[in-house]
């Protein structure tokens, strides 16, 4: 599995980075998205095969500077547009 560095937000006085996870199968590769944070830290693997769609979704969650707490609730609001 491969991460990338989508970008980073601070919230309060702690740093969270959050990634783009991409990560090949016997038949395709497939995407999800990570967030890490001090001791904290959240994934989501497998959510679509689309690395755009994944992209974006984690440059959502970096704007709007989710934390690894709430990374499902945001995924599964997502997962429903």
């Amino acid at each position: 599995m491969r991460k990338l560095l989508v970008g980073e937000a601070l919230c309060q006085t702690l740093q969270a980075r959050y990634y783009l996870l991409e990560e090949e199968g016997e038949k395709a590769v497939s995407y999800g998205v990570r967030i890490e944070m001090e001791e904290e830290e959240a994934s989501v693997a497998n959510l679509s095969p689309s690395r755009q769609r994944t992209w974006e979704l984690a440059e959502r969650l970096v704007r709007g500077v989710v934390t690894p707490v709430a990374l499902r609730d945001a995924v599964d609001d997502w997962l429903l547009e």
